[in-house]
C-alpha cells in the first residue's frame, strides 16, 4: 500500500513562515518536494541562530538525511538555482530537478519590469524576478523544460526563433548571440544535469516505497491564481490543489495539510489588504516581525489577523491543523484585532467576495499579552495568548497544532 504525503500550504498573502516549518517537520521525512513558484518565493530558516535564506531549493535541504524534490509546477531559473546551490556541500543523490520544469531565463525578468514600469499606478508590485513571463510562455506553449538542456544546440535555436517571433515585444531586448547563448546554456547543463530527472517517476515511486514525503508550497493563498486577490497575486497554482499538478500526484495521495498563518497579516506589493494597519500599530509590527522580504527586501505591508479571509483559506485547502506563527511580535500590545467580518457597500459580509477592494474591515478586540516569546510548552504561554489561539480556532473552525514564538527551529509548541 502506498503511502501519503503530508502538505504545507499558505494561508495568507505569502511570507507566513512556511520555510521554518517546512524545515521542522523535514527532519522526519524522507523527502521534501517543492510544487510552484520559482525564485520569488523566499523561505528565511534559522538553525542555532544561523539564518538560511531559500528561494527554490526545498526546505528539507538542511535535514541531511532528507532528499529533495523541485517539481514541474516550478519555473526554474538555472543561474538563481545554481548560486543556491552553492550554499551547500554533496547534494548529489540528495537533490532532484523535475525535466519537465518550465526554464527562467533572464529575458523573462527584463520583460517582467518592464511591463510594471508600463502599467504606473496599476502596477501588481511584482518582484520582476520574471515569474509572471515565464508561466505565460509556459501556458503559452512556447516555453522550454529543464529537460531541453541535454541538447543545448536545439535549445539555443528554439530560444533564438522565439525572439524573432517576438520581435515586436522585445523592443529594448536584443536577440542573444547565438555564440554566447550556447556557452550559457552548457553552463547550466553542465551543473544541473546530474539532478535532472523524471521526478514524477521518483514520487511515485517513493511513495509506493511507504517513504514519508512532505510536499512545500509557495507564496499564500490569497496569491493565487484563480482564488486570491485577482490580479494581485502570483501567477501559479498557490493552493493544496496545486501540489497535484505541480508534482504529477493525485489527491488520494495528499494525507495531513498543515496551514501556515502568521498571528497577524502582512502583504508585499500592490493589491486590497482589508486589516491593514497604515498607523503606529502596523510599524510596530513591521519593526517587531522584521517584515522585510526575504527576497526583495521590501517593507511588507502589515496589519491584523483577517479571520475572514484566514477561514477561506482553510476550506478551500482541506486544512487538518494550522500552524500559528510570529505569536510572540504581538508581545506588549494592550489590544489586538481580529477582522471577522467586512463592510462593503453598507453590508455586513462574512465571507470572501469578488473583490475586496472596498472592505472595510469590521473587528474584534482582544486583551494583549507579555512574554510569549521562546516559550515552548503551550501551557506556559500567557493567558491572553492561549485565550487568543482558541478564539482563532473557534473563529476559522480548525485546530492551532503548532505555534512558533520565536525565529528559531527550536522555538515551536507542538500541541498533542
Amino acid at each position: 500500500m502506498s503511502s501519503r504525503a503530508d502538505l504545507i500550504v499558505g494561508l495568507q498573502w505569502g511570507d507566513e513562515g512556511k520555510g521554518k516549518i517546512a524545515d521542522h517537520m523535514a527532519q522526519t521525512y524522507d523527502f521534501v518536494c517543492r510544487f510552484a513558484g520559482g525564485h520569488n518565493a523566499g523561505h528565511t530558516i534559522v538553525v542555532n541562530g544561523k539564518k538560511h535564506a531559500l528561494h527554490l531549493i526545498p526546505s528539507g535541504i538542511l535535514n541531511p538525511k532528507a532528499k529533495n524534490i523541485v517539481g514541474n509546477g516550478v519555473v526554474l531559473s538555472p543561474h538563481n538555482f545554481i548560486e543556491e546551490m552553492s550554499q551547500f556541500d554533496n547534494l548529489e543523490g540528495r537533490l532532484f530537478i523535475s525535466d519537465k520544469a518550465h526554464i527562467l531565463l533572464p529575458h523573462h525578468a527584463l520583460l517582467d519590469q518592464a511591463k510594471e514600469i508600463r502599467k504606473g499606478d496599476k502596477a501588481i508590485g511584482t518582484t520582476g524576478k520574471g515569474i509572471g513571463p515565464a508561466y505565460s510562455d509556459k501556458i503559452a506553449r512556447v516555453g522550454h523544460r529543464v529537460g531541453e538542456l541535454f541538447d543545448c544546440e536545439k535549445l539555443a535555436s528554439k530560444i533564438i526563433k522565439y525572439f524573432e517571433h517576438h520581435s515586436n515585444i522585445f523592443i529594448d531586448i536584443p536577440i542573444p548571440n547565438r555564440d554566447e547563448l550556447m556557452e550559457e546554456l552548457k553552463g547550466y547543463r553542465d551543473i544541473l544535469s546530474p539532478y535532472i530527472t523524471d521526478t514524477t517517476q521518483l514520487i511515485w515511486r517513493v511513495l509506493d516505497e511507504e517513504k514519508r514525503v512532505l510536499l512545500e508550497g509557495a507564496q499564500g493563498t490569497m496569491l493565487d491564481i484563480d482564488h486570491g486577490t485577482y490580479p494581485y497575486v502570483t501567477s501559479s497554482t498557490t493552493i493544496s490543489a496545486g501540489a497535484c499538478s505541480g508534482l504529477g500526484i493525485n489527491h488520494r495521495d495528499i494525507g495531513e495539510v498543515t496551514g501556515i498563518a502568521k498571528a497577524y497579516c502582512t502583504r508585499v506589493g500592490n493589491g486590497p489588504f482589508p486589516s491593514e494597519d497604515l498607523g503606529e500599530d502596523g510599524e510596530r509590527l513591521r519593526v517587531n516581525g522584521h517584515e522585510f522580504g526575504t527576497t526583495t527586501g521590501r517593507p511588507r505591508r502589515c496589519g491584523w489577523l483577517d479571520a475572514v479571509a484566514l477561514r477561506h483559506a482553510v476550506r478551500i485547502n482541506g486544512v487538518d491543523q494550522i500552524a500559528l506563527m510570529k505569536l510572540d511580535v504581538l508581545d506588549g500590545f494592550n489590544e489586538i484585532k481580529v477582522c471577522v467580518a467586512y463592510e462593503i457597500n453598507g453590508k455586513r459580509i462574512d465571507y470572501i467576495p469578488y473583490d475586496l477592494e472596498d472592505a472595510k474591515p469590521i473587528y474584534k478586540k482582544f486583551e494583549g499579552w507579555d512574554n510569549s516569546a521562546g516559550i515552548r510548552d503551550f501551557n506556559r504561554l500567557p493567558a491572553g495568548a492561549k485565550e487568543y489561539i482558541f478564539a482563532i480556532e473557534e473563529m476559522v473552525k480548525c485546530r492551532v497544532g503548532v505555534v512558533s514564538t520565536g525565529p528559531d527551529r527550536e522555538d515551536t509548541i507542538i500541541r498533542e
